[in-house]
């Protein structure tokens, strides 16, 4: 039993107290609540905290809290967010619900298993990109559905969100560090100003455009748990209205943020790339660096709390402003386009390519999403086009081809590496993109899998019966292209990387001048 705990924390820590089974209780604390976890539930207690960005400093203030958490996170968990229970009787003899006075309130939830939770998987090395992949489609659902803030109120603009970020810096300087730290978190401050100041405009041009949602808040791998194959979200955000009615870019990104203080940039990479190419909001990529960082802070700042609460937690501060820092740091841009038939590998060898960057700086346009988003279609579905007709004509080529070159560019300026997967089968299209790279200053790279067409044909013939992929190439597409395709001159092949015959091997990141 810890002492420092207060009397109603320890008593409900005897088992007895519940009125289901329940072997032992579990104590999991955090810098705002206490979590008992008995038998098949667990009970959330906010402690008597009152801090900048909440109060939960009255008996009244707790249950609105309960009933807002409750409330919210049912959005996307209804099946492990039961109901709040009062706790009465005195806090040395508690008792969960019945007629006398409450004295606390907890939010009751059906336990998983913690094994389960997001950290834990990936610490363990068993997060795989089809997790991520299946979040992704999650959220995106999740904020399509989510509500849009009144027009008139001061949430998700621009003002808001740069009063949000700047609070950390102000919690950090109460926190005695090291010397020097402070010289690296005004620094970090400044880069956030400046940014804000370049990115405002564009951050109130979203709200406007229904970017602004009511999110999750808290969208680190810690409340995100697999229950069977699924990640499923659980602790949002429900203290504070400002930290949860934020722009989706903002949710995301402490996800990316949390992957890459995990040592996984390629599944950081991924996300994103699952996200943007499901939603097709690459505007998002954008704003994310501002929000990473901003993410980042939070982290170091909880930890700041922490340090207060339990003392020890230094490294962890500024472990967080260190990565802040790598965030900031200019990378240097590529942009690879893919060349080949179709059935010949590039969405693999780009999948595997866009894992390997180890900055988690890289985004990927495949055209058979991108084309089909163009002209009003899903991803996955069906267009019905005859050969050369609908939206596979030589008129939607070219505005395909084109918006292409305007998303790689808006991208590449924003400070990302970029993967455009097409076919490229044409000389003048892939020249197009050579120029691009050219005037954006970056290294231009090729990825040519290849194929036999024994083996074009089998996996054109698989991918058409399974019926969920982007691509719409038939035999009848594959036979045109091999009388169509103009192959790659020398000197598009001093520029091709490598490919290895080593399944799951992704080729290396290029590097050099542009070319």
């Amino acid at each position: 039993m810890d002492a420092n705990l207060p009397p109603l924390i320890q008593a409900l820590l005897d088992p007895h107290c519940y009125a289901h089974p329940a072997q032992r209780v579990e104590l999991v604390e955090t810098h705002i609540s206490w979590v008992l976890l008995a038998g098949d539930f667990a009970y959330k207690i906010k402690k008597p905290l009152k801090l900048p960005f909440l109060d939960f400093s009255t008996l009244d203030r707790r249950r609105s809290s309960c009933l807002d958490e409750l409330r919210l996170n049912r959005r996307f968990a209804p099946d492990i967010y039961q109901e709040v229970v009062s706790i009465c009787n005195t806090p040395q003899a508690p008792h969960f619900g019945g007629s006398g006075t409450a004295i606390e309130y907890a939010v009751k939830m059906r336990r998983f298993d913690e094994a389960g939770r997001l950290d834990r998987v990936c610490a363990r090395g068993d997060l795989q990109p089809r997790h991520l992949s299946d979040l992704a489609d999650t959220l995106v659902a999740f904020y399509e559905a989510a509500a849009t803030p009144p027009p008139a109120s001061r949430f998700g603009t621009a003002g808001a969100a740069l009063l949000t970020a700047l609070e950390n810096f102000d919690e950090l300087k109460q926190v005695s560090l090291a010397p020097g730290v402070s010289a690296r978190l005004a620094a970090l401050q400044l880069w956030t100003e400046v940014q804000h100041q370049q990115l405002a405009a564009l951050m109130e041009r979203r709200r406007q455009r229904g970017r602004v949602r009511e999110c999750h808040g808290d969208l680190h791998l810690a409340n995100l748990v697999l229950i069977g194959d699924q990640v499923r979200m659980f602790d949002c955000i429900e203290f504070n209205e400002d930290l949860r009615w934020i722009d989706v870019a903002s949710d995301i990104a402490f996800t990316y943020v949390d992957l890459l203080e995990h040592d996984r940039p390629g599944l950081a990479n991924w996300l994103l790339d699952e996200l943007l190419s499901r939603s097709g909001d690459y505007e998002a990529a954008l704003l994310l660096r501002f929000y990473a960082v901003y993410r980042a802070m939070v982290r170091a700042k909880v930890a700041g709390i922490r340090l207060a609460q339990t003392p020890g937690g230094e490294c962890e501060i500024m472990a967080y402003v260190a990565l802040a820092e790598r965030l900031v740091a200019p990378r240097p841009r590529r942009l690879v386009i893919t060349h080949g038939l179709s059935g010949c590998g590039k969405t693999l060898a780009s999948d595997q390519l866009l894992q390997s960057d180890p900055d988690a700086s890289t985004l990927r346009l495949r055209s058979d999403v991108e084309r089909k988003r163009l002209f009003g279609l899903a991803g996955t579905g069906r267009s019905h086009s005859a050969l050369d007709a609908g939206i596979y004509a030589a008129d939607a080529h070219l505005q395909t081809y084109a918006h292409l070159r305007r998303l790689a560019t808006m991208l590449l300026d924003a400070g990302w590496s970029v993967i455009v997967d097409a076919a490229f089968l044409k000389r003048a299209d892939r020249d197009a993109f050579r120029a691009l790279a050219n005037k954006a200053g970056v290294n231009f790279s090729i990825l040519a899998p290849a194929a036999t067409p024994a083996q074009l044909r089998d996996r054109i013939l698989a991918r058409d019966a399974k019926g969920h992929d982007a691509s719409e190439a038939t035999l009848e597409v594959l036979a045109q292209q091999m009388n169509t395709l103009e192959p790659l001159q020398d000197d598009e092949l001093k520029t091709t990387l490598p490919i290895s015959s080593e399944p799951g091997l992704a080729p290396p990141w290029p590097v050099g001048r542009p070319v």
